[in-house]
C-alpha cells in the first residue's frame, strides 16, 4: 500500500514541476460593490464608487476564482505591490488553476 501512495505522490509532484512555469494572471481585489446596469451606464470622469471593504482591511490576492493570500498594498518603484499576511494552503492555491483548463 506504502508503495501505491509514494507512487501517486511522486506522479503529482512530477505533474506539479511540469506546470509550474505556467503563467496565471494574479489581481488584486480591494472590493466589491453591486450595481444597477442604470449606474453602470451613468459612470463618468470624476465619479467615485465606493466598495464593501474598509481601506484598513487586507486585500485579496485572487488566481483564476480563489484566493490565494491576503495582504497589505505597498508601492515598490513607482508600481503597487502586495505585502503578503496569509496565503491560503497549497492544496487550496493548486485548485485555483482547475478554471484555468
Amino acid at each position: 500500500m506504502d508503495n501505491v501512495i509514494n507512487a501517486n505522490e511522486a506522479a503529482r509532484a512530477e505533474a506539479i514541476g511540469v506546470l509550474s512555469d505556467i503563467e496565471l494572471e494574479a489581481t488584486l481585489q480591494f472590493g466589491s460593490r453591486e450595481m444597477p446596469l442604470r449606474e453602470v451606464l451613468e459612470l463618468g470622469p470624476g465619479d467615485v464608487v465606493e466598495l464593501d471593504r474598509h481601506v484598513s482591511e487586507p486585500v485579496d490576492l485572487v488566481i483564476g476564482d480563489r484566493i490565494v493570500a491576503r495582504g497589505e498594498v505597498v508601492i515598490v518603484s513607482g508600481n503597487f505591490a502586495l505585502r503578503i499576511s496569509e496565503v491560503a494552503a497549497p492544496q487550496l492555491r493548486l485548485e485555483s488553476i482547475r478554471c484555468l483548463f
